[in-house]
């Protein structure tokens, strides 16, 4: 089983051309064995069978790697830590804040933080609207926090002057891109649509990368 894991993901980051080491494979397979083991009791996610995880967990959400850009990233609304912990595995310079209200899904995202020994995590219990970091961030990522309008709205205070916002979609994004440019009618929302290729599976991808032309502070 875990050979055969590990064949997938190794040939999962060779077609997204991510460069990876044995450890880092290793970590992303004890992230899917600490869901495995929380899952019951925690009710991490819904999707069932570890080679699910594989695909639509662990390369859905490292696909958006390349995207991913300066030292400060915040995954909002992250769960089981989709997809801020893949990304902090193979990312391990980078600073990762992952937040969420539920209590039980930050209390299984401390239990890795400990077990995999990942330094470049923080882990942040909170709403989002309440919460108020010292130092903004590069980026805001959300892999399935709701409309781009939602995002925008309650995680604008995050967002550091020249950062981005990179939601994480299925193929049907036009009409919620057009409500937000609709909605910040003022010129100052530059919006990019990526399509996304995840090995493994045969649906459709997108991340949507939103910036705001600001003044500087």
């Amino acid at each position: 089983m875990a050979d055969s894991e590990r064949a997938i993901l190794e040939s999962g980051l060779a077609s997204l051309s991510i460069p990876y080491s044995d450890h880092q494979i290793t970590l992303l397979l004890r992230y899917l064995d600490l869901i495995e083991r929380w899952n019951k009791a925690y009710n991490l996610t819904a999707v069932r069978g570890r080679e699910n995880w594989l695909v639509r967990h662990l390369l859905d959400s490292l696909a958006v790697l390349p995207f991913l850009r300066g030292k400060r990233v915040i995954d909002v609304g992250t769960g089981a830590g989709l997809p801020g912990i893949p990304l902090a595995i193979m990312q391990p310079a980078t600073l990762f804040s992952l937040l969420d209200s539920n209590g039980k899904k930050t209390r299984f995202l401390f239990q890795v933080q400990t077990q995999l020994a990942l330094s470049n995590v923080t882990i942040i219990d909170a709403r989002v609207e309440a919460y108020r970091p010292a130092k903004t961030f590069d980026v805001v990522i959300s892999r399935a926090f709701g409309s781009l309008t939602k995002l925008v709205n309650i995680c604008e205070h995050l967002l550091s002057n020249n950062g981005c916002y990179l939601a994480m979609k299925g193929a049907m994004v036009e009409d919620d891109v057009m409500t937000l440019q609709q909605s910040a009618a003022d010129g100052r929302l530059m919006t990019s649509v990526h399509a996304l290729t995840v090995p493994g599976l045969d649906e459709s991808r997108c991340v949507v990368e939103l910036a705001f032309m600001r003044g500087q502070e």
